[in-house]
């Protein structure tokens, strides 16, 4: 036999240590640099935020100009002897004026007491220029100019008096151009974040341009354009950073991985290298091949086959272990809110789905109600957290896009006593959430962490084959409302549901049980184009107040997004606030049940108690949030329950089920208002009930979090010595002759306040003193009050 491995044995050997400190060495200078980068990334996060902040100012600054060159042409054009001259003739004005601003688009001039604007069909003169106009007539200065979009295109509008001789001569309409504005934002570069121009203040404020990058969160304070109701809002640069956020943490591991690559290349070039020579080339034989003593026997073979794993046998993965994670942020006090895309995703529904199944099926409850509002994300949401349910083994009736009372009526009316409402209630288009009854309880506060723990601990249930069927319940609805409720005489009302889920309910209902129903903003659009949703924001009424004035109209009736919320309005342009509203509810439902408990929360004024008690029944004063609150009402019996949020709860002689509905409570209220012996129209009726001077709900934006830390250091410090504190939610301080209230908000981060007095000197007071504790605690808070 020839040999047959010419050439084993020969050349260099590769020495496995080397080789392993080589590749331990590049990992650990890769590492190092990585750091090294990171930590330069962290040292420059704050100079590319400063720029940031810069390019903000800059920005205030520029549309400042802007709007200050538009106006300096009308300030001038007051001085103009032939439009003085001409006031009274509002026509010859208007040209006059147009003349002189050859800058505006429209001019028009009005008198002083704005007659033919109260006088206007407002479906052709404009809803918005008529609630514009009107405000300025309420006001103590000229309102902020602000946008509006006519023929496709965006304009500025501002409303500014025309004085001659110390005394008010007439009303100015005018319309520019928003060109100038838009060139001068998109010259101003964001350095790397974003800079948008947004109308208003609040969280929900309207966008109106954007530049830069698309990432990272928008600043909770923007800077205001002088003059005009427009802000500048900045959202700094999102570095690539995925360690620690420290500085002083990244250099040091940049250290360790540059120094300990080093050192072991140091080490690799210190050892001799081993080169073994070749061996002299030889012919080698099988038969001179040395062999080596065997190895112990192996195990059986059929030992060895139980032994090893097969795929056939092994665990399959939890569903949940390849989702994203879930931002616990959204998983707020009484139901589970975020924004749509970002921290609210259609994987984080379906696995909320998965986890409130597995709720019901250790309760022994195997079917639940689903319904949606009108935002345009509901289907996608709802349909992957019925599918989560489903997966859960649960059976699910899909009720389409409704309000959320029909999801908490549907729990009811199909027997199932589980219902899941998927909404944003009265937050911007890209809010959506659930509102969760689980058993007849809506889920609060630890119920609501519990599904998050669930989420994270793993191991929901899956594999599931829950049904799904769909069903209406609006004519059940609609039938049940009519059959309790009915009005003895015929009120004339306007409907403005925002364009929310109660568009498509609240008007049928109230005519059903009676009432001439206007519509206002009825066509449900989840884009909310007219204006946002929350009745509880004064600014959002405007339009429903210029209509009821102007058809003539016994009141006003405003729905929020879901329809869980009321609002209302009278002709004279007040705002009946929803405490004043539940002290006419206590009275018509106490006359009938002398002896109930009327529950309210800790945001309602200091006359709601007097009243209840006058008429012969139980105050109890709750913590705000409806969850909370319907719970306080199962643990009481109580009969009525009321929010200043607008949310109604009624549970008196079983006519309804304790759950806030807000197009429930406005047929409750026709009822009432229909029914007055002495037929007194629903002014007259509101005129009674006390009144104080009250502000309506003020919130300051702050950092996640920020809020509750705020609130603890303010329990603990502040002090009002002559008051009678109440820290039921938050910190109340009660006077004989006002209160005031700051407490943290449970669906948003901010702080929230609201001050009630009986005059505006003691309301003054009663800020200041508020004012002083909150200084106390931090000197440099910006108050909103």
């Amino acid at each position: 036999m020839a040999g047959i491995a010419r050439g084993v044995g020969r050349g260099p050997r590769v020495d496995v240590r080397k080789l392993l400190t080589l590749v331990g060495a590049t990992v650990l200078l890769a590492a190092g640099a990585f750091c090294a980068w990171q930590a330069w990334l962290i040292a420059d996060e704050e100079s590319a935020a400063a720029d940031v902040r810069a390019s903000q100012a800059e920005a205030a600054r520029q549309l400042s100009a802007e709007y200050a060159g538009l106006r300096k042409p009308f300030l001038a054009a007051l001085n103009d002897p032939t439009l003085l001259a001409g006031i009274d003739d509002h026509a010859a004005a208007s040209a006059r004026l147009h003349a002189l601003l050859p800058s505006a688009v429209a001019v028009e001039v009005y008198s002083p007491g704005l007659d033919e604007v109260v006088r206007a069909n407002y479906r052709e003169f404009g809803y918005a220029k008529a609630a514009q106009l009107m405000a300025a007539l309420s006001a103590s200065e000229p309102p902020p100019a602000s946008t509006q979009t006519s023929d496709g295109k965006r304009r500025l509008s501002v409303v500014e008096p025309i004085q001659a001789g110390g005394a008010l001569r007439a009303w100015a309409w005018l319309e520019y151009p928003f060109e100038g504005f838009a060139n001068r934002f998109a010259a101003i570069s964001p350095h790397g974040g974003r800079l948008e121009l947004r109308q208003g203040d609040g969280p929900d404020s309207l966008s109106l341009i954007a530049e830069g990058r698309h990432s990272g969160e928008l600043g909770s304070q923007g800077l205001r354009v002088e003059g005009a109701a427009l802000y500048v809002f900045a959202a700094m640069p999102r570095a690539f950073i995925v360690i620690p956020h420290s500085e002083v943490l990244a250099a040091l591991l940049a250290l360790v991985g540059l120094g300990g690559g080093a050192f072991l290349l140091w080490s690799r070039s210190r050892a001799a290298p081993v080169v073994e020579e070749a061996p002299e080339e030889k012919e080698i034989l099988v038969a001179d091949v040395q062999r080596k003593p065997r190895l112990p026997p192996s195990p059986a073979q059929g030992d060895a086959v139980a032994a090893r794993p097969t795929l056939e046998r092994a665990a399959p993965v939890p569903a949940q272990a390849a989702a994203a994670p879930v931002d616990p942020a959204i998983f707020r006090a009484y139901d589970i809110r975020g924004v749509v895309g970002k921290t609210l995703t259609a994987d984080t529904a379906r696995q909320i789905g998965q986890a409130i199944g597995a709720v019901m099926r250790e309760r022994g409850l195997p079917e639940i109600v689903v319904g949606r509002d009108g935002r345009l994300s509901g289907p996608e949401l709802g349909g992957a957290l019925m599918d989560g349910l489903r997966d859960a083994g649960i059976d699910v009736i899909d009720l389409g896009a409704v309000p959320t009372p029909l999801v908490y009526f549907a729990c009811y009316q199909l027997g199932t006593g589980c219902g899941v409402a998927v909404t944003g209630s009265h937050n911007p288009p890209d809010y959506n959430g659930f509102k969760i009854v689980v058993g007849g309880e809506t889920l609060a506060e630890d119920a609501i962490a519990d599904l998050y723990r669930r989420i994270v601990a793993g191991g929901l249930p899956t594999g599931g084959h829950g049904s799904w069927r769909e069903q209406s319940v609006l004519d059940a609805y609609v039938n049940r409302v009519a059959d309790d409720v009915s009005t003895q005489r015929r009120l004339k009302i306007v409907v403005d549901a925002g364009n929310g889920a109660a568009g498509a309910v609240a008007p049928r209902v109230l005519e059903e049980v009676g009432c001439e129903v206007v519509p206002l903003y009825c066509d449900v659009d989840g884009r909310f184009p007219n204006h946002h949703p929350d009745p509880s924001d004064p600014r959002n009424l405007g339009d429903l107040i210029a209509a009821v004035h102007t058809i003539g109209a016994d009141l006003g009736i405003a729905f929020d997004g879901d329809g869980d919320r009321l609002g209302v309005v009278t002709p004279s342009g007040e705002i009946i606030y929803p405490d004043r509203l539940l002290m006419l509810y206590a009275q018509d439902v106490l006359a009938r049940n002398p002896g109930a408990t009327v529950i309210y929360d800790v945001k309602c004024t200091g006359h709601l108690r007097k009243v209840i008690q006058d008429a012969a029944g139980v105050p109890m004063m709750w913590r705000t949030g409806h969850s909370l609150i319907k719970a306080k009402m199962r643990e009481t019996g109580a009969a009525l329950a009321g929010e200043m949020s607008g949310h109604f709860f009624f549970a008196d002689n079983n006519r309804w089920y304790g759950f806030d509905d807000g197009i429930y409570a406005a047929a409750r209220l026709m009822e009432l208002l229909a029914a007055d012996l002495e037929d007194r129209s629903p002014s007259e009726i509101f005129e009674t009930l006390p009144k104080s001077v009250s502000t309506p709900e003020i919130r300051l934006p702050m950092p996640e979090g920020a809020s509750a830390r705020f609130m603890e250091a303010f329990r603990a410090k502040a002090t009002f010595d002559d008051a009678r504190i109440t820290t039921l939610d938050g910190v109340r301080a009660d006077w004989p002759d006002g209160w005031g209230l700051v407490r943290a908000s449970n669906t948003s981060p901010a702080l929230v306040f609201r001050f009630d007095a009986d005059s505006a000197k003691a309301l003054e007071r009663v800020k200041q003193a508020f004012r002083l504790q909150l200084h106390a605690v931090d000197a440099k808070l910006q108050m909103p009050f």
